[in-house]
């Protein structure tokens, strides 16, 4: 009669890899930073399905910024409207997961500026510009 052998190394290991799934990734910081210069303001407004992190004014050279764990989905999205100047309710994704998983996997960084609005991309270390202002406001 043979005996039973206990889970092997390879099984508890493949299990710990499970955890971050089960229990949902591990948390993202977003930040929009106002770089609109010459002390102008901008308010946002950030919310996703099922919070609403109010609304904010955010003083030239601030941060509004929020924590939160992405759903076990996949699906996270917050958006935000922005109001600076002669741009009121311009409306960008601050975090897809979708897109945003690999692009800034826990922190999610935004620069609002006078041509538009930047991310930081962790995996190049570089600005890119993302979300440019409706022609009808430049």
């Amino acid at each position: 009669m043979s005996k039973m052998k206990p889970p092997t190394k390879g099984i508890l290991f493949l299990a710990a890899l499970m955890v971050p799934f089960v229990l949902g990734a591990s948390a993202v910081h977003v930040g929009v930073r106002n770089g609109l210069g010459s002390g102008r303001n901008m308010t946002l407004h950030c919310r996703s399905k099922d919070t609403d992190l109010g609304s904010h004014v955010v003083s030239d050279g601030d941060e509004f910024g929020w924590n939160f764990n992405p759903n076990i989905w996949g699906t996270t999205l917050f958006y935000c409207l922005l109001d600076q100047g002669s741009v009121q309710g311009y409306a960008f994704d601050a975090y897809s997961y979708t897109r945003d998983y690999v692009r800034c996997e826990s922190k999610c960084l935004w620069l609002v500026a006078g041509e538009g609005i930047y991310g930081m991309n962790d995996q190049t270390g570089l600005w890119e510009y993302v979300y440019p202002w409706p022609a009808s406001s430049t």
